[in-house]
């Protein structure tokens, strides 16, 4: 699926944003954010010095994760189970999507080449003995 967006608009997964921006974005602290990434919860871009780089998926990633944590109660170990479980369903819906294109495109193929069949089936019962 191609994303849609506006001309001159940066993609959603852009690294642009530096940490003290994205976590005023988030609602939390420079250093939770930090926690994150080690923990392997949000794994942002880095510049060529190392420096963390937030995309816009990202901020709304560490939305998610606060919210999960303060109004669901799931503890971190959780957040990052869920997190690379809907990673894991994100693929299969894609490949899902991918087969079933291939499915309609070898049966749109298909139909162009089939032939009213002209075959003659002799049926012989078999004898008994």
């Amino acid at each position: 699926m191609t994303e849609r967006r506006i001309p001159g608009e940066l993609p959603e997964d852009a690294p642009v944003f530096v940490i003290s921006v994205a976590a005023q974005l988030a609602g939390m602290h420079a250093q939770t954010l930090r926690q994150y990434d080690r923990l392997g919860l949000v794994t942002p871009g880095r510049t060529v010095g190392g420096g963390r780089r937030y995309s816009a998926r990202d901020v709304a990633l560490l939305r998610e994760v606060q919210r999960l944590s303060q109004e669901e109660g799931v503890n971190l170990a959780g957040i990052k189970r869920i997190i690379e479980l809907e990673g894991e369903l994100d693929a299969l819906r894609a490949q899902a999507a991918a087969l079933r294109a291939q499915l309609d495109q070898a049966r749109t193929e298909l139909a162009q080449h089939r032939r009213p069949s002209t075959a003659l089936v002799v049926w012989r019962p078999s004898r008994r003995r």
